[in-house]
């Protein structure tokens, strides 16, 4: 299985996101989770490729050129996909993995895994949407989507649908026990 993973090119200031990464990372090659990721050596991402490389995992990247041309690139993954731009990347991610999770992470995080979330909700794939809530990292996020729920914007059930937790155990439960959300319709 193949797990995309976004997360930032930087390491955050407390350990406590160094540590759960190479958690992860541990965890994800234990488990015979493939990483799909954006291809960089440095931050959290750096961190993750080389805790599941150094543990038999295999680690694919997916840069665009503009990124690749800054030395950014990690040398030692599995293989690497070089595209054109953002856009290519994250359509390239989302294609090529059978889930999504977000570490800690700033705005570029935020907004991968707000597209696979959106493009899960109107059928352009059919995969768990996890947010690896590191040191509560992302409570507001996940209160601002019950927020949604309870202002008519997000139904329960597609709420449901996407899961935060810091807790890899229940995060694999959900993987497991996961059936993807229906299609929307639109009604007027």
């Amino acid at each position: 299985m193949k797990m995309a993973v976004y997360c930032g090119a930087s390491e955050g200031n407390k350990t406590i996101y160094q540590e759960q990464t190479k958690e992860l990372g541990h965890w994800m090659s234990n488990n015979a989770y493939d990483l799909v990721y954006g291809g960089g050596n440095v931050g959290l991402m750096g961190i993750l490729a080389d805790t599941v490389i150094a543990n038999g995992g295999q680690a694919i990247g997916v840069m665009p050129t503009f990124l690749l041309e800054r030395e950014l690139a990690h040398q030692n993954i599995t293989e690497m996909h070089i595209v054109n731009d953002m856009h290519e990347r994250k359509r390239k991610m989302i294609d090529l993995a059978d889930c999504y999770l977000a570490l800690p992470g700033g705005p570029g995080t935020l907004e991968e895994i707000s597209e696979v979330v959106s493009w899960g909700r109107v059928g352009e794939h059919q995969n768990p949407c996890i947010f690896f809530n590191v040191n509560g990292y992302y409570d507001l996020l996940a209160n601002f989507f019950d927020n949604m729920v309870g202002e008519g914007f997000l139904t329960e059930a597609d709420r449901e649908k996407i899961f935060f937790s810091d807790d890899l155990e229940q995060i694999q439960q959900f993987i497991s026990e996961y059936t993807p959300p229906e299609i929307r319709s639109y009604k007027k």
